[in-house]
């Protein structure tokens, strides 16, 4: 497979996360086959696995554009999607599923994940409690992932209320004894 950047070098292999991807050692854009940039997102930090990484998700805020690069893998060419309310665009193949990521937007994405997940915790956290209770029987993910998504959406919660809350935390605590 070659790099679908102008330099068109051949892509090596590198173990990612725990995941084999492709990458250019040119330009250091990475290739990521369907599903394994969430697997890659979801070793790098544990406690980002329950936030799905779903480029689909928001339908009214969907933007997409049409690429001049070409996927590596099927050679079709990519649809540019704006990755949620972030600035990463993503090259993304609608034939195989592939992901396309330039030097850096895999650390962008990341961070974008990481602020929005310490909000979305403590400001809709019922909400997101209930949308990962029912993906532990809807999926996208098997039954196994999804639970462990629920129970660490259950931990990190605790943890961000004792953080931010010392006092009431304090004052729950005496209480219980």
């Amino acid at each position: 497979m070659d790099c679908p950047n102008k330099c068109k070098t051949e892509l090596k292999k590198i173990n990612f996360h725990n995941v084999d991807v492709d990458y250019c050692p040119e330009c250091l854009g990475i290739w990521f086959d369907k599903d394994e940039l969430r697997m890659a997102k979801d070793n790098k930090d544990e406690q980002l696995n329950w936030v799905d990484f779903d480029i689909w998700r928001d339908k009214g805020k969907f933007k997409f554009s049409h690429s001049q690069k070409r996927c590596p893998a099927c050679r079709t060419m990519f649809v540019e999607v704006n990755y949620d309310n972030s600035k990463v665009k993503i090259d993304f193949c609608k034939n195989c599923q592939g992901i396309w990521l330039d030097r850096g937007e895999f650390k962008q994405i990341i961070n974008y994940i990481k602020s929005k997940s310490d909000y979305e915790i403590l400001h809709h956290y019922i909400k997101n409690l209930a949308v990962e209770g029912w993906e532990v029987f809807t999926g996208p993910e098997k039954f196994r992932e999804e639970l462990g998504d629920f129970v660490m959406l259950l931990k990190l919660f605790n943890h961000k209320f004792v953080v931010q809350h010392p006092l009431i935390n304090a004052w729950i605590e005496a209480q219980q004894k």
